[in-house]
């Protein structure tokens, strides 16, 4: 059973702690004394929505090339080829996400890694596998990353963060064992009483110092929130589009940080251009309940960044095959 919107508390649940998960002891508790619910009953019910698949994780989300790197990616494939070749990315331990979108460019995927190497030899791995050529469209700067998915509401939350376009994540901030506690955030929670002593144990570290240093990565900008991580689809935001401009180099970060502050838009980035067959560099994502309340958030957005004469492309998702945390520690790394 997934999540009814006549149930106060899973609502609660789902659209109260998106973010901000209490970095205590017992969270579940502390959430618990906030909507009146025992410690036992929100963990109950936080299995039950994850078993549904309304629930992806309770965990962090981790800032894109900040300990890992990361690279979006798309390989153009027959449609009837779409369901093999998406196997074969989605065995790939370092993707994350693979989606099928309405383009020529159709298949289209992020990579993570610990480390640039392990996305090139990723890239490559794919190439092989799949006997396609890979388009790959690398991060050069992000004006905007925030998902936030309410239950009722037709649009998308959205929450005053560190102006991405700005913020200074410095290597020189991380320590040793950062990459090992992240991907243990980002992969999820345990649904336990005492989440964060599993993870102390699993990593050999005191229970107080995982959650104070959890702390400062999010304050650090690392982990841009924890909490609550929910499938939008589930909760019926099903016509999602990707947006590509063909901006003027001179007048990209303009438009880029206008279209940050459109209450439609919750990604927005500058990304690397092919100009011969892929010139796009200004991306966003748009979620809607409905294809058409997508496209009149998208007509707003693009008057008001003063891009509505730019060369675009919209591609909505048409298949979600994967969609799970980041890698940016290998196996024997997180072990």
């Amino acid at each position: 059973m997934g999540v009814s919107s006549s149930d106060s508390f899973d609502s609660q649940l789902l659209e109260g702690w998106q973010r901000a998960l209490p970095l205590v002891e017992r969270p579940f508790l502390e959430i618990g004394n906030k909507i009146g619910l025992a410690e036992e009953d929100v963990i109950a019910r936080l299995s039950r929505l994850q078993a549904s698949g309304v629930v992806a994780r309770v965990g962090g989300v981790v800032r894109p090339n900040t300990l890992g790197a990361s690279t979006l990616a798309a390989i153009s494939v027959p449609d009837l080829d779409v369901d093999s070749k998406a196997a074969i990315l989605c065995a790939e331990p370092g993707i994350n996400h693979v989606y099928l979108r309405e383009n020529d460019w159709n298949l289209w995927f992020v990579v993570t890694g610990p480390d640039r190497a392990y996305v090139n030899a990723a890239i490559a791995k794919v190439e092989s596998q799949t006997g396609n050529r890979v388009l790959e469209l690398r991060l050069e700067r992000p004006y905007h990353i925030d998902l936030g998915f309410p239950l009722s509401s037709e649009q998308v939350v959205r929450h005053d963060l560190v102006d991405m376009a700005t913020a200074d994540v410095s290597r020189r901030s991380l320590r040793e064992g950062d990459r090992q506690l992240v991907q243990e955030l980002i992969t999820g929670l345990p649904l336990v009483a005492t989440p964060f002593r599993e993870v102390a144990e699993r990593l050999g570290r005191a229970e107080g110092d995982v959650i104070a240093r959890t702390g400062e990565l999010c304050e650090a900008g690392v982990l841009p929130r924890i909490g609550v991580i929910v499938r939008h689809r589930a909760l019926g935001w099903r016509s999602n589009a990707m947006v590509v401009w063909d901006v003027d180099p001179a007048d990209i970060d303009r438009a880029g940080a206008a279209l940050a502050k459109c209450p439609s838009i919750n990604l927005c980035y500058r990304r690397t251009r092919y100009k011969s067959e892929w010139p796009y560099n200004l991306y966003c994502m748009i979620h809607a309940k409905s294809r058409d309340a997508a496209l009149r958030a998208l007509v707003e957005a693009s008057t008001a960044a003063g891009l509505d004469d730019v060369p675009r492309q919209i591609l909505f998702s048409l298949r979600c095959f994967k969609q799970t945390g980041a890698l940016v520690a290998a196996s024997k790394e997180a072990a």
